[in-house]
């Protein structure tokens, strides 16, 4: 009799990774593996942008408050600005939306007064304060992810930010299951004597596809030497791993 560790092992040296890709989408990546590197020709932040709502300014108008400067443009989130920041001007911005040219730092309202098209700045900012500076969390061409990892949700956004809405991953394995012995019934079928209803197929299916796998359920198959044959040699032609459940060693009916 091999021990659970001797089984393990030879089981394991079996083992022949996957070679095969296949390319996925945003919508259809499903615990993927990233079978090549990706790189992205964008920077992001894609452009110099708020962090916080309040006025696009030029650090030496406002190292010295208060600070009274003339508000020259508006500029909400998706908009082109139109205007150049120059000496004694602001634009009104909001969080996310993209800095004028001049402006380096970003003063929030909270430390500011405004009447008509004048603003007052109340408190000093730090230099480049609340300010996304382009590239500042990527730069276009670097290494973003490397092959071998686990996409997550997280890298999944990643991949979206940058533009990246196709790539290469490892094709999912396809593991194949069924279950043996006459006692077995399936779930919803009205229980006889003697007769138990077969969990481990569902719970092995869960496992797999919960890891990345895809579950491929080959039902019960009765305690009959021909029809375990038949249903082996039929299984390892179409998927690439195959778990039974069901084998109890010394037993004159089980010929797992």
């Amino acid at each position: 009799m091999l021990s659970v560790t001797q089984a393990e092992s030879t089981i394991l040296d079996l083992v022949q990774p996957l070679e095969d890709t296949e390319t996925v989408n945003l919508l259809s990546a499903i615990n993927p593996i990233l079978a090549q590197p990706v790189t992205s020709n964008l920077d992001f932040p894609y452009w110099d942008n708020a962090a916080m709502d309040g006025y696009a300014v030029r650090y030496d108008d406002v190292r010295h408050a208060p600070a009274t400067l003339t508000i020259v443009e508006e500029i909400p989130a998706g908009y082109q600005p139109q205007v150049r920041i120059k000496p004694r001007t602001a634009a009104r911005i909001f969080t996310g939306a993209m800095v004028p040219e001049g402006a380096d730092t970003i003063v929030m309202q909270e430390h500011t007064t405004r009447i008509g098209n004048e603003v007052t700045i109340l408190t000093s900012p730090k230099p480049g304060e609340f300010l996304r500076q382009k590239g500042s969390f990527y730069q276009a061409n670097a290494p973003l992810l490397t092959p071998g990892i686990a996409l997550n949700e997280a890298d999944i956004a990643v991949l979206a930010t940058v533009g990246c809405h196709q790539f290469t991953v490892y094709r999912r394995p396809r593991v194949a299951i069924f279950s043996t012995g006459n006692e077995l019934v399936s779930p919803g079928t009205q229980l006889q004597p003697g007769q138990i209803i077969d969990s481990n197929q569902y719970a092995l299916a869960a496992f797999v596809q919960k890891n990345g796998a895809i579950p491929i359920c080959m039902g019960i198959v009765p305690d009959d030497p021909v029809l375990l044959k038949a249903t082996i040699e039929k299984t390892i032609t179409t998927s690439d791993l195959l778990l039974s459940t069901g084998g109890v060693y010394v037993r004159n009916y089980d010929y797992m």
